[in-house]
């Protein structure tokens, strides 16, 4: 699977990202509206990562779903 098909899906994917990062609210993932940039800042600023970390964890996410 590729981000283009998340961020086509979003509305899907919403509830795994809740899943995999509680931490972002509901409100966060509307923000998000499936824009891999987004999701990374979030992952940031709600667990203290650099961009880098939070890159990856979206590169592994997006390959188990």
């Amino acid at each position: 699977m590729n981000w283009n098909q998340v961020e086509g899906n979003w509305e899907q994917f919403k509830g795994k990202a809740q899943t995999q990062w509680g931490k972002l609210t509901g409100d966060d993932l509307d923000v998000i509206n499936g824009k891999r940039k987004e999701l990374s800042g979030k992952i940031q600023a709600a667990y203290g990562k650099t961009q880098e970390e939070a890159d990856r964890e979206i590169d592994d996410w997006v390959s188990r779903n």
